[in-house]
């Protein structure tokens, strides 16, 4: 049977996220790491696929590139919907790579209007009056403000939007939204009968989200967060269900490798030395200056593992990032750190550890790419936004692997997940 909902997400722990939600509400997931190279039989017993891409940071053409060799894949297995999913903190530049991506994906589908909201009020991600919010505060006055790659200073997301597309972008706000599936379609007609080719909606609520799934049901394309997938499978008659997410029992060491420089990930690192569990920091300025620091921290992890889980961690405060990326430059900082550490995850693993907690979107991505991970079953939900994941490997041992966004979890996120994965296997 062909894959009913068919998904583009621009990194590794987003595509998790949203494999995560459609799992929830009674879809059969398979999440694949790049566009595969053979057919659709990478698809079967599959309602939903989710292709995993590292596109939100590389060049606009790049991301536009990928994005439309997944979606090729995608509607040869069959899609009849297509989501494309970015972060829900709408992490992007004035050169995009949202917009450019979404344009794209509509000339290739040829259509001519589509709708976009991060929203995510489980994670505390609310849209307003076409405005982010994180927690109580606007995307703008957030951490996000600090992020090294993809500084957000602008919560309007009409604006953000509107700067990285020619398409004109417009606004479906909580007056409609609450009005139901018949003002939501109806506010989409107006819109497109005056030229919009986008439209932010807001959403503050998960009934919010609910609605405007059920709005969207036969829209070629939808762009979003993960938040809307609550409100799409009931489309094709799905019911939530936790059966999807049995995975077999763990085994081996437990390791948690971090390279987020957010402020949720920052708590997480102080929680989990406050408890005075092992870790180890890997600075980039050493590892930009020849030094073995992956080596150390693996020597350091080997002597450590029978206490774990161990912390292997690149997550400083904002003025640290900035003194460093002063030295080595923003995208040289980036790249060594997500080099290192996912040298140190193949090196983890091989040093026997089969439960593994990755931390940050740009580290997810290098860590999988360096485990030779291809797909993933989607597991229990440890978070909102973040469930554990079982990937074979050689020799026919299974990782259960964890990656999280760096904005996502509480603060004991690092030594409650393994608890979870224990309880919910057993």
């Amino acid at each position: 049977m062909p894959i009913r909902l068919g998904c583009i997400a621009d990194d590794f722990t987003g595509a998790t996220d949203l494999a995560n939600n459609l799992v929830h509400a009674g879809m059969r997931v398979v999440q694949l790491i790049g566009v595969p190279q053979g057919g659709a039989e990478e698809a079967m017993d599959a309602d939903a696929v989710v292709i995993a891409l590292k596109s939100r940071t590389v060049p606009a053409a790049d991301a536009v590139e990928a994005s439309l060799r997944a979606l090729t894949w995608l509607r040869s297995a069959g899609a009849e919907q297509i989501y494309f999913k970015y972060c829900s903190t709408f992490d992007s530049t004035p050169a995009g790579n949202i917009g450019p991506v979404t344009e794209a994906l509509m000339d290739a589908l040829g259509t001519d209007f589509t709708i976009a909201t991060p929203a995510f009020p489980d994670n505390g991600r609310t849209v307003f009056k076409g405005h982010l919010f994180v927690g109580d505060v606007l995307l703008g006055e957030s951490g996000m403000r600090h992020h090294p790659l993809t500084p957000m200073t602008d919560s309007n997301l009409v604006s953000v939007l509107g700067a990285q597309t020619t398409r004109t972008v417009g606004l479906i706000d909580h007056t409609v939204v609450a009005g139901g599936v018949p003002a939501i379609r109806a506010r989409i007609n107006d819109l497109r009968e005056d030229g919009f080719g986008m439209a932010v909606v807001d959403a503050v609520s998960n009934d919010d989200l609910l609605r405007l799934g059920a709005a969207v049901q036969g829209l070629p394309l939808v762009t979003a967060g993960s938040g809307l997938a609550i409100g799409l499978p009931a489309n094709w008659g799905f019911k939530p269900s936790r059966a999807a997410a049995r995975l077999p029992a763990p085994g081996g060491h437990a390791a948690v490798v971090s390279g987020s420089v957010s402020v949720a990930t920052n708590r997480q690192v102080l929680e989990f030395l406050r408890g005075g569990r092992p870790a180890f920091s890997v600075d980039p300025l050493r590892v930009a200056a020849g030094d073995d620091v992956a080596g150390e921290a693996l020597a350091f992890a080997e002597s450590h593992l029978d206490d774990g889980p161990v912390l292997v961690y690149s997550t400083e405060s904002p003025d640290t990032v900035r003194a460093v990326q002063g030295r080595l430059g923003g995208a040289e900082a980036g790249e060594l750190v997500e080099r290192t550490l996912a040298r140190v995850a193949r090196g983890l693993v091989e040093l026997g550890v089969r439960r593994l907690v990755v931390a940050g979107g740009e580290t997810s991505g290098a860590v999988v790419q360096a485990l030779g991970i291809t797909g993933l079953r989607i597991g229990p939900q440890i978070d909102p936004g973040v469930p554990w994941c079982a990937a074979p490997l050689p020799g026919g041992d299974t990782l259960h692997i964890a990656l999280k966004s760096g904005n996502f979890g509480g603060p004991d996120f690092f030594t409650s997940s393994f608890a979870l994965l224990d309880r919910e296997t057993s």
